[in-house]
């Protein structure tokens, strides 16, 4: 049985890219996957994303980040609500990955935000994923 996981799939990419240092990935594009590339892009994981024109179909390209030592800045990706058990998380509830220096991505109802943001407006959602 096949289940469609989009955020999955794109953070299985991430993950497989970074394994043979790749400088870009291609990514199948969604509005979910774009809100949590911004995310990525703001908490300082990857340079960029950018939308390639020409494509069969819209794709979303990640610029992966390294450090000097060509270690990524990606340490570990983390699917946590799964399409088979969804993970959902009160404002009081959300998890802090590795004592704050990871971020957790949560979706609530004023769109998908990191656990810390997600904290401090008070609300609460379904626990994407763990990111360090």
């Amino acid at each position: 049985m096949l289940i469609n996981d989009p955020v999955g799939d794109m953070l299985a990419r991430i993950r497989n890219a970074i394994l043979i240092r790749q400088d870009s990935v291609l990514i199948p594009h969604s509005k979910i996957k774009l809100s949590i590339a911004k995310i990525l892009r703001e908490e300082g994981y990857i340079r960029d994303y950018d939308m390639p024109r020409g494509q069969t179909f819209p794709t979303l390209r990640l610029h992966l980040s390294y450090r000097p030592n060509r270690a990524a800045a990606i340490r570990g990706l983390k699917r946590i609500s799964k399409p088979g058990l969804r993970v959902y998380v009160a404002k009081g509830e959300i998890p802090r990955v590795y004592g704050g220096m990871g971020l957790s991505i949560v979706s609530t109802s004023k769109g998908v935000m990191t656990g810390r943001h997600a904290w401090r407006q008070g609300v609460g959602g379904e626990l994407m994923c763990y990111v360090w």
